[in-house]
């Protein structure tokens, strides 16, 4: 089964490629940020470096349980493992667009975001949610993010209780004709022929993680660097990896990498503290 471990080995023993230029050579990319999403596929299966198409298909079948769209969330399910949403930004400093769907700590099958492939892709209840956030300027990877969600979102309660307030102050609008909608609210008839409708939508942003860790020691300064990697999550899921992959990883000796114990502050609590990994790795 694949994971984050098996993905940080694949990007440490390889070459971090112009990721644009990359697979635009390989006709395979309409946008920048598809390019991201293919490269995230490719550490996670292996395949960064696999010219044979019908492999490369073969093993994306074997790993991934769902490829999704850019409606709803995630863009990735690990089979048997965790979902994966990723985000391309041009800058590290950036806010991260999640539209309609607040931060997610983790992923439920009942969530009303999903599609009924997702939830019918492998019996799975709740999944572990990564975040990739990858800054992608000039044709180049510069850093990716690997965030886990229950390190990075409050419990869903609490997105959703703003949530709810502001629909039930909305709805308390008087002299406007609402109906029934999943986003925060919809009125008809808006014109004197009734022939115009308003959705009102939620619009959701977080912080980047290199402000939100900050006080981990994570740089934006880059000097005399092309890439850095940082991986945030809490011990006991670094404990639940696998120990052959857990002492892979270990094991390298590469003076770029580095497998931190640290504390980060609770999404739930920020005077509480979590035991977490922070695994750096910088060319």
């Amino acid at each position: 089964m694949a994971n984050i471990l098996q993905a940080i080995h694949t990007i440490v023993s390889n070459d971090i490629p112009d990721v644009v230029d990359f697979y635009r050579s390989h006709n395979k990319i309409n946008a920048v940020g598809d390019a991201l999403e293919l490269f995230i596929k490719d550490i996670f299966a292996n395949t960064l470096n696999e010219i044979d198409e019908v492999r490369k298909q073969e093993a994306y079948e074997r790993v991934f349980s769902y490829a999704g769209n850019a409606n709803n969330p995630p863009d990735l399910m690990l089979a048997l493992g965790d979902a994966i949403e990723v985000k391309k930004l041009k800058s590290e400093t950036a806010q991260i667009a999640l539209n309609s769907s607040y931060p997610t700590a983790k992923l439920c099958s009942n969530s009303p975001m999903i599609t009924k492939a997702c939830r019918e892709c492998e019996q799975w209840d709740e999944k572990d949610l990564l975040y990739a956030i990858g800054c992608v300027n000039r044709q180049t990877l510069s850093s990716l993010w690997l965030v886990y969600g229950d390190c990075y979102a409050a419990s869903q309660e609490i997105y959703q209780n703003m949530k709810t307030r502001i629909v039930a102050g909305i709805n308390q609008t008087t002299g406007v004709e609402f109906s029934p909608t999943k986003e925060l609210g919809r009125v008809n008839r808006v014109d004197p022929l009734g022939i115009t409708s308003l959705r009102i939508r939620g619009m959701w942003h977080i912080e980047h993680p290199q402000k939100v860790y900050e006080y981990l020691g994570v740089s934006t300064k880059q000097v005399n660097q092309n890439f850095r990697l940082f991986t945030l999550m809490r011990e006991t899921k670094y404990l639940s990896c696998p120990v052959e992959d857990r002492d892979q990883l270990e094991s390298i000796n590469n003076s770029s990498l580095q497998i931190q114990k640290v504390k980060i502050k609770s999404p739930d609590n920020p005077v509480k503290t979590i035991a977490a990994r922070l695994i750096k790795y910088q060319t």
